[in-house]
């Protein structure tokens, strides 16, 4: 374990700035976007900012977990601070989409490094009984930042301008990045083996693929077009390489015999699993919000404060439920939560009320928090420190691709729904007639052109809206139910402060 003075207070709050920043970046920019490309124009191109950030930061991720582990927490994490705040005041004078979307590449490459590593550094400097509650904590920054970030976004665009959106990590990563150099201290015994090159490239190759095969598939591209269909077959061939050179290496980026560990490898699914539902939910609440009950964007981003507030407290109660229940117990209760409030959403209709929307999103926020603690202290329960930083990066890593392919895909299903969905609300007309006799959903629905439409009609637009909505929330009960079949496999495992400090003792000996 790392050797501190009493400067750990201040540690922590470099550490939750370092979250803070990764965490918010992932959304921040979605609510800017429609200005900047208003500004920077090149409509075509604006994907790419969004996903040239994702990219590198699933791609770093479990590289720079697997680096900590082999050559030392801080100097990564400091390459990570600096690395993204340069990409942060590049992205905001950039000049073209362009050059912001290598711009955003250069700040996922620090962000990537940010989020597991703090998390690690969280299991090396604080003795068990503690893990539990500064785990709860990172996990609440995480979780607020995350949900905070559109409305966060949206306010900067509008008061200060979306290079802000950028600028605004300055003045945090200064101070993250002077309390880390400054307070941090850490052991310098490492084990300095060879670094598995190969499977570095080819699982960002990977990833590369998937993700802009994911990004671009039936928006920029159709679906069976070549393009599509090479990036996927691409990332078929790579991952299988990465898998073959991962068995073979030495020290591999992901060390596959760690799920040989039933605990690890039940948080690692429930993370990915996770990932994938709650994003629906950020996303879909306020279109929802938007579309049946009418605003702009900030004010349908703030329905999304109650699940954040849920979110928080689940966290920091998973965090300290930690030190005193089984691991499975606590996922049991948050699965439950979880499972519970994205059943209530799928049964919103235009009727449904404000009050009964916070209820449900609460009580969706309150079961996820869970994870963002608990998953992660699972995750590295059976792991020295010569393995935590793997462990963390691989399941941050699962959860984002979880996002990533939820996101998608419940993006599709939904865009098939409301489009069947208007079909039938306008009887002969078929979906392209009708959008194009109304307009397009999200331009129909706008404050300033909301009131211009006929109520009966307004009325068929948001009921076909909050059908197709209600019931992507539906379909989302699948990877949710896996989630209980895999809580329900979680071995009865559970922190034993005496016990396991015990172990960290001889092995730092």
């Amino acid at each position: 374990m790392t050797k501190q003075k009493d400067n750990t207070s201040l540690i922590l709050i470099g550490l939750m700035l370092a979250i803070l920043m990764s965490a918010m970046d992932n959304t921040i920019v979605t609510t800017a976007m429609g200005t900047i490309v208003s500004q920077l124009g090149d409509m075509e191109q604006f994907v790419w900012v969004t996903s040239a950030y994702m990219v590198a930061v699933m791609a770093g991720t479990p590289i720079f977990g697997k680096l900590s582990d082999m050559y030392g927490r801080k100097r990564f994490f400091i390459f990570g601070i600096i690395t993204f705040l340069a990409g942060s005041v590049l992205c905001g004078i950039a000049e073209s989409i362009m050059q912001l979307s290598i711009y955003r590449a250069i700040q996922g490459i620090g962000g990537g490094a940010l989020m597991p590593i703090a998390f690690t550094i969280i299991y090396d400097i604080f003795p068990l009984e503690k893990r539990g509650k500064m785990t709860g904590l990172l996990g609440a920054v995480f979780g607020t930042s995350s949900i905070f970030g559109p409305l966060l976004g949206a306010f900067i665009t509008d008061k200060l301008g979306w290079h802000w959106v950028f600028f605004i990590n300055v003045p945090i990563g200064l101070i993250c990045l002077a309390l880390i150099i400054g307070f941090y201290r850490e052991s310098l015994s490492r084990s300095k083996l060879p670094i598995d090159w190969g499977g570095a490239f080819t699982l960002v190759g990977s990833v590369v693929c998937l993700m802009f095969a994911l990004e671009l598939g039936g928006e920029t591209y159709r679906w069976d077009s070549t393009v599509i269909l090479g990036l996927f077959i691409g990332f078929a061939v790579l991952f299988v390489v990465f898998l073959f050179m991962e068995l073979r290496a030495e020290e591999p980026i992901i060390s596959f015999s760690m799920f040989k560990n039933r605990l690890y490898a039940t948080s690692c699914a429930l993370a990915l699993l996770y990932g994938s539902v709650f994003i629906v939910a950020t996303v879909f609440i306020p279109i929802y919000v938007q579309g049946v009950f009418g605003g702009s964007a900030t004010n349908s981003g703030l329905i999304l404060m109650p699940m954040m507030i849920g979110s928080v407290v689940g966290s920091m109660l998973g965090g300290f439920l930690a030190t005193r229940l089984p691991y499975r117990t606590i996922m049991i209760i948050s699965v439950i939560c979880f499972v519970s409030g994205i059943f209530a959403l799928s049964t919103v209709t235009n009727d449904t009320t404000r009050i009964l929307l916070t209820i449900y999103s609460i009580l969706t926020g309150f079961g996820v928090g869970y994870s963002f603690s608990v998953l992660s202290m699972a995750a590295v329960h059976h792991f020295d420190m010569r393995q935590r930083g793997a462990a963390t990066s691989t399941n941050s890593f699962l959860r984002s691709l979880g996002m990533t392919l939820g996101i998608t895909i419940f993006g599709i299903v939904q865009r098939n729904l409301v489009a069947d969905e208007m079909k039938r609300a306008f009887g002969g007309m078929g979906a392209g007639e009708s959008a194009q006799a109304f307009g397009d959903m999200r331009e129909v629905l706008s404050p300033e052109t909301r009131m211009q439409i006929p109520p009966p009609v307004l009325e068929k637009i948001t009921g076909a809206l909050s059908a197709s909505i209600a019931h992507t929330f539906l379909w989302a009960l699948i990877p949710a139910g896996l989630a209980v079949l895999v809580v329900l496999f979680m071995p009865n495992d559970r922190i034993s402060p005496q016990g396991k400090q015990k172990r960290e003792a001889q092995h730092s000996s």
